[in-house]
């Protein structure tokens, strides 16, 4: 999918924060994600020793926090100049439980594209669709 002017304005949100934030080596990667009105929200990693929560799931909590529920389009940036990063794996499969819709940047900064989480995750597994149903009557 080609890039909105609203996904380079949020490639350069997420970079402000790397940029801002990431500082030490317990935040070295900065998150923004947009919903579909056109708010941004942010976050960075928080890196421990029991791996801590990434930057994309810090964002989704602080989307959380301020009652979004739907996020339209997310994007990661490493710190020091590093530019976009994929998702991790762990960060694709939230991703696809709580917004199967949501796009994600990725590539390298010369050929940056959105894409559906789906195409992040192929045949990847949907815990909403493994959950028991309603009780037999």
């Amino acid at each position: 999918m080609s890039m909105r002017d609203t996904d380079r304005a949020l490639v350069q949100a997420a970079t402000a924060v790397a940029k801002l934030r990431c500082r030490s080596d317990n935040h070295t990667v900065a998150a923004a994600a947009r919903t579909a009105a056109g708010r941004v929200f942010t976050g960075v990693n928080v890196y421990h020793s029991t791996g801590g929560p990434c930057a994309e799931v810090v964002a989704i909590g602080a989307a959380a926090t301020q009652g979004e529920t739907e996020l339209e389009t997310i994007v990661a940036v490493g710190d020091r100049g590093r530019g976009v990063i994929a998702p991790c794996g762990r960060c694709r499969q939230v991703l696809r439980d709580y917004f199967p819709s949501v796009r994600v940047i990725v590539g390298p900064a010369d050929a940056l594209r959105a894409v559906p989480v789906a195409e992040l995750l192929p045949e990847g597994y949907v815990w909403a669709e493994h959950q028991p149903g309603p009780p037999a009557t």
